[in-house]
């Protein structure tokens, strides 16, 4: 997806909502553990009641590596029912940061192979870890910005360059890898005046913003910190929306949780 047919559905959906299937098997509801393929039923359910209000969804590779076989054909199958639907934006949100060789063979693995739009990136290799993700058209790499943990003060925060914080100096330096037609930045919810600065040191880029709802972040912060004329961000909710409701009222919970996302974004359009 081209960052013009993102820009063309986040103002036709006047929605920045990014739906995150990390889907547990455990914590699934009961009706759907019947299924022979209980995550990937899960995750059809949310996608068919949520799919006019998201923009995006984010798979995180771990919660179905961690299945083995079943869990990649619970991706695939996932990624596919979702390309069903439409115009939906798709990350893997994978966190990669390798070079080479392997680099390359990353991108063929979400790109070529699982079709996804977007994949997660360490940039920590620096600029051999990000450009084999570049050039190609429809694209992105998300790169990890300013992240929400109480780790990112270990290294994120720390003085460099003049007296710059590192994620600042990061974000500078990997705009130039990658244009924002192609490249986005993952930042945090939960510290909005760290997504100001985010904001001054990445202008034109758009971000992934996780920590809203569930590990505390405030949508109406985020928006006014990060809100560009294009939308510029891409405003997940994981928890927030998969576990808002138990047993039979949890897809219609779902939904009710993903509107009143999309309603309160509305209101900036």
């Amino acid at each position: 997806m081209t960052r013009t047919e993102l820009v063309a559905t986040i103002r036709r959906k006047k929605s920045l909502l990014c739906v995150g299937l990390d889907t547990e098997e455990h914590l699934v509801p009961e009706h759907f553990k019947g299924e022979s393929h209980p995550v990937r039923a899960f995750n059809e359910a949310i996608v068919e009641v949520t799919h006019d209000l998201a923009v995006a969804y984010k798979l995180n590779l771990a919660f179905y590596e961690a299945l083995g076989d079943q869990g990649w054909l619970d991706l695939e199958a996932t990624i596919a029912f979702i390309r069903s639907k439409g115009d939906c934006f798709i990350i893997a949100d994978a966190k990669r940061g390798d070079i080479g060789n392997t680099a390359r063979k990353y991108a063929e693995a979400f790109f070529d192979r699982l079709d996804v739009d977007a994949v997660t990136l360490a940039p920590y290799m620096g600029r051999d870890s990000i450009s084999p993700f570049m050039g190609r058209p429809g694209k992105w790499g998300i790169v990890l910005g300013v992240t929400s943990n109480a780790g990112a003060e270990d290294l994120q925060f720390l003085r460099v360059d003049g007296g710059k914080r590192l994620f600042e100096v990061v974000m500078e330096r990997c705009s130039e890898w990658g244009t924002p037609d192609e490249l986005m930045f993952v930042v945090g919810a939960t510290r909005p005046e760290t997504l100001v600065e985010a904001r001054r040191a990445a202008p034109d880029h758009f971000f992934l913003v996780p920590g809203v709802g569930a590990q505390g972040g405030d949508l109406n912060a985020v928006l006014d910190a990060g809100w560009t004329a294009d939308g510029g961000l891409l405003i997940n909710s994981s928890r927030g929306i998969l576990y808002a409701g138990k047993g039979e009222s949890a897809i219609p919970a779902a939904r009710t949780a993903a509107m009143e996302l999309q309603q309160a974004m509305a209101e900036r359009f």
